[in-house]
């Protein structure tokens, strides 16, 4: 399991400088605009490095390669839900590092101020993408990887106001409580786990 996230890694090397290009440009374009922007910056740039991983994974052929390898194409899927949970918690992280710079450094931004729970939504809306994203994914894999992408990057785009006026009328009446997010919390937790096990049974089937 280990030098299977290694793999993903390494064959992330040469493109590692993506994410934070990604970081910086999703950084600059909501920053200056958006009161959401910590929540849009942590999710466009996960979720942005979770498709950049399954596209090299198409474009080496990576899946072709690893099922003839003495290991279980379970602990396969098993490693690529791992490195989306990483992939995650660098993206809203960072997110989260840069807001707290900026507010520090540019009150004038008025930026608000955000807290672990914001940390934690953005986390649950990335794995929420990813479980619908990752059963695609191998369902269909280079065959529809391509279009996968373009849909799932256009919805993102079609989304993030809607979304970002959303958390704003949650935030106003009062609707973010202990039990909402206790309630919203397992069923993340259960969908992430239930895609993972349609995952690994798509992928068990897959003729490669």
């Amino acid at each position: 399991m280990v030098n299977l996230l290694r793999k993903d890694f390494i064959v992330l090397k040469s493109s590692l400088w993506i994410i934070p290009f990604y970081l910086a440009v999703f950084s600059i374009a909501f920053i200056p605009k958006s009161e959401m922007s910590m929540y849009l910056v942590g999710i466009y740039t996960a979720f942005g490095s979770i498709m950049l991983a399954t596209m090299i994974d198409v474009k080496n052929h990576n899946h072709n390669f690893l099922v003839t390898l003495p290991i279980s194409r379970k602990n396969v899927v098993q490693a690529k839900y791992l490195s989306t949970i990483f992939y995650t918690l660098f993206g809203v992280l960072s997110s989260f590092g840069i807001h707290y710079l900026v507010n520090m450094n540019f009150p004038g931004l008025h930026k608000p101020d955000f807290s672990v729970l914001d940390i934690l939504v953005s986390i649950a809306m990335v794995l929420g993408l990813t479980s619908i994203y990752l059963p695609l994914f191998y369902a269909l894999s280079k065959k529809g990887a391509g279009i996968i992408n373009v849909v799932f990057l256009v919805a993102l785009v079609i989304l993030a106001q809607p979304f970002a006026l959303l958390m704003n009328l949650a935030s106003e009446e009062g609707m973010v409580t202990g039990q909402v997010i206790g309630i919203v919390t397992i069923g993340i937790l259960l969908l992430f786990f239930g895609s993972y096990l349609l995952t690994v049974r798509l992928f068990a089937k897959k003729d490669l």
